[in-house]
């Protein structure tokens, strides 16, 4: 069984989607996608320099239109339809989800657009009214990094499995943190602009929420992992439900990995810009192969990957 999983913010690099604009058709998807989000992606993707991405109204719209053209290079179709194994699973991490969302077909790619869009630009708003941040704590005693989080006043945004936690809260917070980390453990500020899966985030849950009548969900095509619990979505309501409420609950990517293990997950494919998740799947689900695409000149092996993993539930090679 094959993983197909979509990375979330902090994974961008200045001019990552450079090669790809040099792929039959990705440049034409990639200008569509800036119309539906009201920025200049493919300028973001390409020449923007790394303070300009990093910025959460850029960020976010960028990360998921990179999945969404890499999925269309390497699985073909048009308007989100796309031809993935049938035994796949999806899974993304915190706007990652969205990504996944699409690509499994519970949400149309524009209705995805439209939700990223609104909720980078309700998060940014949401960052910008209290300097808050995050960062990762490696490492260290499971219970003394929650005692030393508790202490602090930070929330553990995002439980990534692997031994890695992501602190988020005010930068007072995090820099008291960051001179005093638990036994064992070291703190790694994060390059992001707020507190995410946090109640500093709280007023954009009800930005998305006026959005949602203007949504068209759909039951998804393969399974698709939650970010709350780790398990499948029960319908596209649902999922639409739970992506609205992520934005300040926190990212359970642990289970999500649990969940892969217990579907007898032998590949994880993680789509641009990819290294980070096929990291954590390194730690957290030992043993398992992984393959980040990262570069047009990833495509072939993607496929041979696939071909490898992609396998029907019967165990017979997809046709």
């Amino acid at each position: 069984m094959l993983a197909i999983v979509c990375p979330g913010q902090g994974s961008q690099t200045p001019g990552f989607l450079a090669p790809w604009l040099e792929v039959p058709g990705v440049a034409d998807h990639l200008q569509q996608l800036s119309d539906l989000t009201g920025r200049d992606l493919v300028a973001h993707g390409t020449v923007s320099d790394e303070e300009t991405i990093k910025d959460t109204a850029v960020a976010q719209p960028l990360i998921v239109a990179a999945g969404l053209i890499a999925a269309r290079a390497l699985f073909g179709g048009a308007d989100g339809q796309l031809d993935l194994p049938a035994s796949a699973v999806l899974a993304g991490h915190s706007v990652g989800e969205i990504t996944a969302t699409a690509l499994a077909g519970a949400l149309p790619e524009a209705d995805a657009m439209a939700f990223v869009r609104e909720r980078a630009n309700a998060m940014a708003d949401a960052a910008a009214a209290t300097p808050t941040g995050m960062a990762a704590v490696l490492g260290g005693d499971p219970d003394e990094v929650a005692a030393a989080l508790a202490a602090a006043g930070l929330t553990a945004a995002n439980a990534n499995g692997g031994g890695q936690t992501v602190a988020a809260g005010t930068l007072e917070q995090i820099e008291a943190l960051v001179a005093a980390p638990p036994a064992k453990a070291r703190v790694i500020p994060l390059k992001v602009a707020g507190a995410f899966h946090t109640e500093h985030m709280a007023p954009a849950v009800g930005v998305l929420e006026a959005l949602v009548p203007h949504l068209h969900p759909h039951s998804p095509s393969v399974p698709l992992l939650s970010n709350y619990d780790g398990g499948a979505v029960a319908s596209g309501e649902a999922n639409v439900s739970s992506l609205v409420a992520q934005v300040s609950r926190p990212v359970r990517w642990d289970q999500c990995m649990e969940t892969m293990a217990a579907m007898g997950v032998t590949g994880i494919l993680e789509l641009p810009p990819a290294g980070t998740l096929v990291g954590l799947a390194r730690r957290g689900l030992k043993g398992v192969p992984t393959l980040a695409l990262k570069s047009p000149e990833d495509l072939d092996a993607a496929r041979d990957f696939i071909n490898e993993h992609g396998r029907q539930a019967t165990g017979e090679d997809k046709d």
